[in-house]
């Protein structure tokens, strides 16, 4: 008997052991996997140094939570932040109509609400050109693409994204997310203008398919180097995570990035500022796709079409 309970005191042990292992490798990996968006690493975009002649433009991302109801907190946030580009994410007719009041500062703008949390309204004070809603993956989950003519003439590609989540209520699989972030990289990569994504990308900045996203789009993170800026979720402090984003081309680097003031919704608003350059920066480049991962985006996007039909 007290042999059996040495050998099982043992066999405990071991298996303390292998747990206690497995967990410090995967706090490794996942402290590896975040170091690039903290201090501790080199800047991706390099800081702006500012000039009078420079053309600023100034973005702000929001997800204002379909039911939340508190309009007046989000439009005092606009009024602080003063951004030149605001892209707002799942809005319902309700919250179309509570936006009207921006239509004086913003006159060019392209709304799309929805009932099913996946509508999207985008404010400039820019024109647009050629502006399009476009479902690249699933029907009724919209992305707005759009030119824009910034002051001086020239012209900027600008894409607001809202793809669907994994979840129980969701996606069964990440497919489809994946999908529509890899085709909307892709578009970005055969255009040789300025371009920004925006959008609650509903995946963390250090994920794999968001980081497959930015080797494919050839389009660079502000927030490496910086910090993650944890948008969601807004109301537990101890559990945020980096789901609100804005990629940029090397035609543009950093004066500013903040998270912003609560607006009753479960994400923050995310802002930053750029000053813009018609030359690209040659010294700004994320890692380019290797065959295995070009092969595993052209996978990922026929498996999501196969499902959608």
């Amino acid at each position: 008997m007290v042999g059996l309970q040495v050998l099982l005191g043992m066999k405990m042990g071991r298996f303390r052991a292998v747990l206690l292992s497995a967990l410090l490798l995967s706090i490794g990996y996942q402290a590896y996997q975040i170091c690039p968006y903290t201090p501790l690493a080199g800047v991706q975009v390099k800081d702006a140094i500012g000039r009078d002649n420079d053309v600023v433009v100034r973005i702000l991302t929001a997800n204002v939570l379909m039911d939340n109801r508190d309009a007046e907190s989000y439009l005092s946030v606009l009024a602080d932040a003063d951004p030149d580009i605001i892209l707002t994410t799942e809005t319902d007719d309700w919250w179309a109509e509570q936006l009207k009041v921006l239509d004086r500062l913003y006159p060019y703008k392209v709304t799309y609400p929805l009932e099913n949390t996946y509508g999207m309204i985008l404010h400039s004070r820019f024109p647009l050109i050629e502006p399009s809603v476009q479902f690249l993956v699933e029907p009724m989950v919209p992305s707005i693409h759009t030119g824009m003519r910034l002051p001086g003439g020239d012209r900027l590609q600008l894409i607001g994204l809202h793809p669907r989540p994994p979840g129980p209520t969701e996606n069964e699989e990440s497919t489809q997310r994946d999908a529509e972030l890899i085709i909307a990289g892709r578009s970005v990569k055969r255009s040789d203008r300025p371009v920004i994504v925006i959008g609650d990308l509903n995946d963390v900045a250090w994920s794999h398919t968001t980081s497959l996203f930015q080797e494919i789009s050839g389009l660079l993170d502000p927030r490496i180097g910086r910090g993650m800026f944890n948008s969601y979720h807004a109301d537990y402090l101890f559990i945020r995570f980096p789901l609100d984003h804005i990629f940029h081309s090397e035609h543009f680097k950093l004066i500013e990035m903040r998270r912003l003031p609560h607006i009753g919704s479960d994400h923050f608003p995310i802002y930053a500022a750029l000053s813009y350059h018609p030359r690209k920066d040659a010294a700004q480049q994320p890692d380019s796709p290797d065959p295995d991962e070009q092969e595993e985006a052209d996978e990922t996007v026929e498996e999501a079409f196969e499902k959608k039909h």
